[in-house]
């Protein structure tokens, strides 16, 4: 299952539902400053001079951009 939702209060997101995992995908556009981490159960993603920080369900999550599309991959069979 996919659903749309917001990420960081203004980035469209799509959501995809799997047996044991919840991926996040959200284009971010291409930009050589353009960087992004998980500390502890947040994502903090910086853009240039702004910084965005999202909190997450759960610990463990992964993240990381390619080509211009942030992805947050959240693990387990919990309800997110």
């Amino acid at each position: 299952m996919n659903t749309d939702q917001q990420l960081f209060d203004e980035l469209p997101v799509r959501r995809f539902e799997y047996d044991d995992s919840v991926v996040l995908a959200a284009d971010v556009g291409v930009a050589d400053d353009t960087s992004v981490d998980v500390v502890d159960d947040t994502v903090i993603l910086v853009a240039g001079d702004e910084q965005y920080e999202q909190p997450l369900p759960e610990e463990g999550a992964r993240a990381f951009i390619n080509n211009g599309v942030l992805t947050i991959e959240l693990s387990g069979e919990e309800d997110h």
